[in-house]
């Protein structure tokens, strides 16, 4: 009976004001929840107009959609006269417990914020990150996804990415195809020299401008090596390597110029 009168005596002097608190926090929350839709609309809209990059725009929505929602959380509490000092002490131990437990994660999440804020690369590019090699194929909040040239697919850490170093090959619009033919000592340099300038020229997917170069590199132990280096656009880069390995040979052979190959003399003696 104390505690029928206790609660009695409660609903009469605070009844009023808790329901007060609960529809406007109900109030608040609804409204918040419309607002927090509309404001991340209007946020995706806007990154669709200043036209950023497709990978980077599902991650910032969400981040931004989080943020909002936290934001109207602690005003919910807030109205509810919830102590927020409290609360964000509690918060702020679990993180730090979470954090800890999850420091590689934790990296790879920054990772993954430094790869879609600076951009070292971008999805279709191919890249060299040390000891991973592919084509990008998703740029995701903790992984990246590769495609081998052999199409395996390769998970990569983020965190990984963003602490080495990373080739990307699909930077630039032209590359440079280094190439090295050997002749023989006996063979006529100059005729050699002209005839790969002459296939370098000859060759329309060569770009004039930077100057393709045709250079003796070395005297090597049994040849004498050219340094051939044409520029191409990026897309025929592999085009022009293949086929110069085979126009090269098939060149050399019609002119009477050798290629040598490593050879080794073995003498016999025939002990008495």
């Amino acid at each position: 009976m104390e505690y029928l009168e206790q609660a009695k005596t409660f609903l009469a002097t605070r009844g009023v004001e808790l329901g007060l608190m609960i529809i406007k926090a109900a109030v608040i929350l609804i409204i918040g929840l419309q607002v927090v839709k509309f404001l991340s609309r209007t946020f995706y809209k806007f990154m669709d107009s200043r036209n950023f990059d497709a990978s980077l725009k599902p991650f910032l929505k969400s981040l931004f959609h989080n943020i909002l929602l936290i934001l109207l959380i602690l005003s919910v509490l807030a109205t509810l006269g919830i102590e927020m000092t409290s609360f964000v002490a509690i918060i702020g131990a679990a993180g730090l417990a979470v954090g800890l437990a999850l420091q590689g994660t934790l990296q790879n999440f920054a990772g993954g914020v430094i790869i879609l804020t600076l951009k070292p690369f971008r999805v279709g590019d191919y890249i060299d990150g040390g000891s991973v090699a592919g084509t990008v194929k998703e740029i995701q909040i903790f992984h990246t996804i590769l495609a081998t040239p052999d199409n395996v697919r390769i998970t990569v850490p983020n965190g990984q990415l963003s602490n080495n170093s990373i080739k990307n090959y699909s930077a630039n619009d032209t590359r440079r195809v280094d190439l090295v033919f050997g002749i023989g000592y006996d063979d006529d340099i100059k005729k050699a020299k002209e005839i790969l300038q002459n296939m370098v020229k000859s060759d329309e997917r060569v770009l004039e401008d930077p100057a393709p170069s045709v250079t003796v590199a070395s005297l090597g132990d049994s040849s004498v090596n050219f340094n051939v280096r044409p520029w191409v656009n990026r897309a025929d880069y592999w085009d022009v390597y293949w086929d110069f390995q085979e126009n090269v040979k098939l060149e050399f052979d019609k002119n009477g110029i050798s290629i040598p190959f490593p050879q080794r003399d073995v003498h016999i003696y025939n002990e008495k």
